[in-house]
Parts: structure tokens; C-alpha cells; sequence
């Protein structure tokens, strides 16, 4: 038996089912700073909301016109919160602190969610067609891919910001496109994006951007675009390392591994491992 250890909660990228039958075993990091990948979600909507990116910009140029840089109060609007794990528990608890009224949605609801704070469990379609702000925090699953398509985004307010720090693949990237084109979208804050693999965490500033929908992304005053770094803070990558190395450490003497992930279907016994 051999282990892949990811440094990450997703292990969507990782065929479960190849990897029991040639004999590894996949740890993953289930959980590392909730406050991390919510306190940058909250930074997106900010950042697009009051425009702070397109106005320093300006400023550096010594440009100090304010024309175009009109945002809204954040207390009294309408924040939707798809998924209500620990990320998305924590996005809700800041956005109550800026007086925002809460809407949710999850297979499972928290009932202590809703009893520490006013938050609304509802369907989704209720919930696209109430929030002004909306963000996603659930995994990706079958069921979960392309969870905002063209249907969605259609029933979703004119003017609402859409913010994914979950998975690329939760949104059908060429469906925004069409709704940022029509202006049905008002802001768009990803930090992940459904065909990043080879564009993220590379220095791409020399090359020509090969993928044309994240390129045409690119274009939009509205939409704010980060290489997946809603992760990136000192106390997160601490507790990534430390649980990698903790299931490492089990599984070099033997011990249970607490963070094991395995195929929902049952595979066949491992090959033997190569010599």
C-alpha cells in the first residue's frame, strides 16, 4: 500500500477508484482555516462593490475622479450563503456583523446556525431570487456541477454579485459570460475557476491566455478574478502541514488514517504494486 497526501479538501482531481485498485490510499486536509477562504469571499465583495481595485489604479496615475465608483450599503441587503459547512457557517457570521439580512441554503441545515443568528434556510430557486449578494461553499459532487448555470443565473436579481471561492465547476463559465454581457450580473468575484489546471499558480504574463472564457472574463470591469488564494494565510498553511504530516505519520506506523478518502462504489482488491 502506497498514500497520496493532498494538501487541499478537494480530491475531485484524484480517480478514487484507480487509486484503490493499484493500492494507494488518498489522505486529504478536510479542513484547515474556515476563516481564511470567508474573510476573502468578504474581500471580493468589497473590493467589488466599492470598486477599491479600479480606484487605486486611478490614484496611481494621479487620477482622482470618482466618476464610476459608486457602490451600495452592505447592511440591509440580501446575502445568499449556499453551503453551510464550517466556511460557509463563518461567511454568514460576517456578513451579520455588517447587518446584512441572511438566506440559506444546504442538504443538511444547521439548526445551531440558525439559532445563533436570523438566519432563513430556503430552497434555492427562493434563494437566487432574494439575495443581492450570493456565494457558494459547497464541494464539488455530480450533483453540485454547474449548480449555477443559465437556469439559475436568469432567476437570480438583476444586479447581483456572485462570488465562488468553493470550485471552478459549480458555475458554467460560459453561461456568466452571457449574463455578465447582458448586464444581468452585476459584479462577479471568483477565486476559483472550473478549467484552471495548468493556468493557476503559473506566470502566464508572457504567454498569449489560451482559454478564450477566462480570457473573456478578463474583460469585464465587474468581474474580479484571484488564482485561488482564498486559502493563502499563514494560519491555514500552518494547519494544512500539519495535518498532511499527521496522516502521513499514521500511516507510516500503521495507524488509522483519519483523513482517508475512498470511492463511493466498491472496486476491486489492488494490483500488485509494481516491483
Amino acid at each position: 500500500m502506497r498514500l497520496i497526501a493532498l494538501r487541499s479538501a478537494g480530491f475531485n482531481h484524484v480517480d478514487l477508484d484507480a487509486a484503490t485498485r493499484l493500492g494507494f490510499a488518498v489522505v486529504r486536509v478536510p479542513e484547515y482555516s474556515p476563516y481564511a477562504v470567508a474573510e476573502h469571499a468578504v474581500a471580493l465583495i468589497l473590493t467589488l462593490n466599492r470598486k477599491t481595485h479600479r480606484a487605486y489604479n486611478r490614484v496611481r496615475e494621479a487620477n482622482f475622479s470618482l466618476d464610476g465608483l459608486v457602490g451600495f450599503d452592505l447592511h440591509g441587503k440580501t446575502v445568499g450563503v449556499i453551503g453551510t459547512g464550517r466556511i460557509g457557517a463563518v461567511m454568514l457570521r460576517i456578513m451579520h456583523g455588517f447587518g446584512c439580512r441572511l438566506v440559506a441554503h444546504d442538504v443538511r441545515e444547521d439548526a445551531a446556525i440558525a439559532k445563533e443568528m436570523p438566519v432563513r434556510y430556503v430552497a434555492l430557486q427562493e434563494l437566487l431570487g432574494e439575495s443581492d449578494i450570493i456565494s457558494l461553499h459547497v464541494p464539488l459532487a455530480p450533483d453540485t456541477r454547474h449548480l449555477i448555470d443559465a437556469a439559475a443565473l436568469s432567476r437570480m436579481k438583476p444586479g447581483v454579485i456572485l462570488i465562488n471561492t468553493g470550485r471552478g465547476a459549480l458555475i458554467d463559465s460560459q453561461a456568466l459570460v452571457a449574463a455578465l454581457k447582458r448586464g444581468h450580473v452585476g459584479g462577479a468575484g471568483l477565486d476559483v475557476y472550473e478549467e484552471e489546471e495548468r493556468i493557476f499558480f503559473n506566470d502566464l504574463s508572457d504567454q498569449v491566455l489560451q482559454d478564450d472564457v477566462l480570457a473573456r472574463l478578463l474583460t469585464f470591469p465587474n468581474t474580479l478574478i484571484t488564482s485561488h488564494q482564498g486559502f493563502l494565510t499563514h494560519e491555514a498553511l500552518a494547519n494544512i502541514a500539519e495535518t498532511t504530516l499527521a496522516s502521513v505519520r499514521a500511516f507510516e506506523r500503521g495507524e488509522p488514517l483519519l483523513n482517508a478518502v475512498r470511492p463511493i462504489r466498491p472496486v476491486r482488491g489492488p494490483v500488485d504494486a509494481p516491483r
